[in-house]
């Protein structure tokens, strides 16, 4: 794993939510997009080197609204930058985590994703991220 790609924020309302991390990194967001397969709609920001991922759900039965749901808005995430979404994902599988994904599938800003079971990294969601060549 290189580097935190970004932090991933559950939000209940993305208009909203943008107005507050707008004055509170001083920056705009510089994409927001709709990701079906997983019922949301993020908004991105940049702040020096680090990435910010709101996320908002716009079906009742997404991942987003089931988090939302059960604990509230917050943290929901923590992405990592990796060279080879592959390679690490069978790394990973063979050091004993639960992948809740077979294969990387297409996500948010353009990456590859795939994501660990929270059960097996002390209640964190962990996505490993690839650019899309």
């Amino acid at each position: 794993m290189n580097k935190i790609e970004h932090i991933g924020i559950a939000v209940k309302n993305l208009d909203v939510s943008n107005g507050i991390y707008e004055r509170l990194l001083g920056v705009s967001s510089y994409k927001q997009e709709e990701v079906e397969s997983e019922g949301v709609k993020t908004s991105f920001f940049q702040s020096g080197p680090n990435k910010i991922e709101l996320l908002e759900a716009i079906r009742e039965d997404s991942p987003i609204a089931k988090f939302i749901e059960k604990r509230g808005e917050g943290i929901h995430h923590i992405a990592f930058d990796v060279e080879d979404i592959v390679v690490e994902m069978e790394r990973l599988r063979g050091e004993g985590f639960i992948l809740l994904n077979e294969k990387p599938k297409k996500g948010a800003d353009n990456k590859w994703v795939a994501f660990l079971h929270p059960k097996e990294t002390n209640g964190v969601l962990i996505e490993l991220c690839q650019d899309v060549k």
